[in-house]
């Protein structure tokens, strides 16, 4: 119920008005059944944009810091995140990945939308980065198609570290469903699933017009946080690499 009142009295209505998102591609997200929405990840209010602006309720696996930050604001935030329905995602390590698709295949075997971005964390700078595999294998067990998406003017309506908002024209893009049958009974083939992620990405890089960068998003933010601070490099592990 709280997703709903979010959705279409709360904060849906707010966003549109503020944002005024052009959607374009709607039509290529099932009316029904299950299916992963893949995008890229330029700002916080991703989360909210997207599902404010599908007919269809869609389910995030989420970082698990949204749910354990320290005080009356991480109390709100984790209060907002489970009302809305989102999983927590601890990103620490490969048990930890593969918590994270077993939840999500939990979400696509009752036949719903799952939403996940494959790049595992937000950009930093406004490019795409590498994607983790982890979609590919849900994609793979769950026998579900994959619809890119897009966010385009996210990251500079809202940047990483800015709280409010500034006003900039949003486009939200889906492009078409993209199937991997060709590939049943192989989610254990380490090159299958690369392939398969690496398919994902260029769709929606062809939907963002970003620049791709080649290499994982936590990586290049690990090496930044170094050089900056002078500190000997330490790179995190990738759950779903």
């Amino acid at each position: 119920m709280f997703y709903y009142l979010l959705k279409y009295v709360l904060l849906g209505p707010l966003l549109r008005l503020v944002f005024r998102p052009r959607i374009e591609g709607l039509e290529h997200v099932p009316a029904s059944g299950p299916a992963i929405v893949a995008g890229n990840h330029l700002s916080f209010s991703d989360h909210f944009l997207m599902p404010a602006v599908l007919k269809r309720r869609i389910t995030f696996l989420a970082k698990a810091e949204y749910f354990t930050g320290p005080g009356l604001k991480g109390r709100l935030t984790a209060f907002f995140f489970r009302s809305a329905g989102q999983i927590p995602v601890d990103r620490s390590g490969k048990e930890a990945g593969q918590a994270a698709i077993r939840e999500g295949l939990k979400v696509l075997g009752k036949g719903e939308l799952l939403g996940i971005y494959p790049e595992g964390t937000r950009s930093h700078d406004g490019r795409l980065y590498k994607g983790k595999v982890g979609v590919a294998v849900m994609a793979l067990r769950a026998g579900v198609p994959v619809i890119p998406c897009a966010m385009i003017g996210t990251f500079e309506a809202q940047p990483p570290g800015k709280v409010i908002p500034n006003v900039h024209p949003v486009v939200i893009r889906f492009g078409k469903p993209l199937e991997f049958s060709r590939y049943a009974g192989m989610e254990d083939e380490k090159a299958v699933l690369r392939a398969i992620t690496d398919e994902i990405i260029y769709a929606i890089l062809s939907l963002s017009g970003q620049e791709y960068v080649d290499q994982y998003a936590a990586v290049v933010k690990a090496e930044q946080a170094a050089e900056k601070g002078g500190k000997e490099r330490r790179f995190p592990r990738g759950p779903l690499s």
